[in-house]
């Protein structure tokens, strides 16, 4: 799976993570760069779904916990107003690192 970098575009961190929407949870790879954060669908679409935001788009980040118990949540809040939720891995590291992005 590859995304294509602008110039000067590094990647920062990478791991699994599913976005998740009323309908469904996607599967795909959270893609932090110093320019960007982006989701990319892991299946190979036609429509697949991406997602890309950069940080002067995010309003606030906040922690959620899925099935009650699992503290894996992550939820952007977009100055637009809309909520994106992806559960990820280590969500501690994921907050500070989008943190020092915006």
């Amino acid at each position: 799976m590859t995304i294509a970098l602008y110039a000067n575009e590094v990647v920062t961190k990478a791991g699994n993570a599913q976005y998740l929407n009323i309908d469904n949870q996607v599967k795909g790879k959270l893609i932090l760069t110093n320019q960007r954060l982006y989701f990319k669908q892991l299946a190979d679409k036609v429509n697949g779904l991406n997602i890309e935001i950069e940080p002067k788009e995010i309003r606030e980040l906040m922690y959620f916990k899925t099935r009650m118990i699992f503290q894996n949540g992550l939820s952007l809040i977009t100055k637009e107003g809309k909520e994106l939720k992806f559960i990820v891995k280590d969500r501690d590291s994921w907050s500070q690192m989008i943190n020092r992005m915006c």
